[in-house]
């Protein structure tokens, strides 16, 4: 019984390494278009200097513990992986956001994790130091898998999913899942309970994917109606500008009618008037009116 509770422990242990592994590098898309756009602009270093910071609170309560071997193995890559990530972005990175990052380094990486090492060093002892890094890292994973509900509320406040890769949601699930066994097992409570919210939380968020993925975004929906209203403005214009043009066809034509017509009147068959003068139409412009020219004998 022993024995297949160890090779259970191990099993979950390495598919939480291979499904967390995935999780590592799905940011490479995002740092694909920064590359080809030359530019961090838009991007934030925030999630991967964070990253960083959890894997490496993880590596530090693994050597505190003697059976959690498979946590320093992914955690040691995800080390690797976040701090080439970091370094890439401050290559691309503009100097304002450069100098920003390198603070949130500074205070997250060597403040933050520099004390919490000198202080559970210098100030605990024994089993006391794994139990309070365990917490520790309990409170911090409980922070990080919070984060989503920014993304949750964002869904269903503009019902669009564009933000919300659904496969990046399947991975964090899937990897919840295994460390919440592979901590069940162990007994390491600092291990399963965070997983249970992560857990949680990626199920909402499959849920929203598959109620809000066929639904048009609410900034559609209200470009869509103005556009529409703007359109019943024209069409309900359209016909007032008709009447006023016809009206002024009718206005010009009797205009013309009314400077032609006495002219036409005073002419006999040959084109000419009562005195003899033939009536010549200069070529002129529609609107200049026609004018009797004489013509000497």
């Amino acid at each position: 019984m022993t024995g297949n509770l160890a090779h259970l422990t191990l099993a979950f242990g390495l598919l939480g390494n291979v499904v967390s592994f995935m999780v590592f590098l799905a940011p490479i898309p995002t740092f694909y278009k920064v590359y080809k756009k030359g530019s961090t602009e838009g991007f934030q270093s925030a999630p991967y200097v964070v990253g960083l910071f959890s894997a490496m609170l993880w590596i530090y309560y693994a050597l505190l513990k003697s059976n959690v071997m498979l946590l320093i193995t992914i955690n040691s890559v995800g080390c690797i992986i976040e701090t080439l990530y970091i370094c890439f972005f401050l290559f691309y990175a503009p100097k304002k956001a450069r100098m920003e990052s390198l603070k949130l380094i500074v205070l997250l990486i060597v403040v933050g994790f520099g004390l919490i090492v000198v202080l559970t060093q210098f100030f605990a002892h024994g089993v006391n130091r794994g139990v309070i890094v365990g917490w520790i890292c309990l409170v911090f994973s409980l922070c990080v898998f919070v984060a989503p509900l920014g993304v949750l509320r964002q869904v269903i406040k503009t019902k669009s999913v564009e933000y919300m890769p659904i496969l990046l949601s399947v991975a964090l699930t899937l990897s919840a899942v295994m460390w919440f066994f592979y901590g069940l097992l162990l007994g390491d409570f600092n291990i399963a309970i965070p997983n249970v919210l992560g857990f949680t939380f990626g199920i909402l968020q499959m849920i929203l994917y598959f109620v809000y993925k066929n639904k048009k975004p609410v900034t559609d929906e209200k470009i869509s109606n103005f556009e529409a209203k703007i359109s019943e403005m024209e069409e309900q214009k359209l016909p007032e500008y008709k009447n006023q043009k016809i009206t002024d066809v009718v206005k010009l034509e009797t205009l013309i009618h009314s400077d032609i017509l006495p002219v036409a009147a005073k002419l006999n068959k040959n084109g000419c008037d009562q005195a003899g003068h033939v009536a010549v139409e200069p070529k002129a412009a529609s609107y200049v009116p026609n004018h009797t020219i004489e013509v000497a004998a």
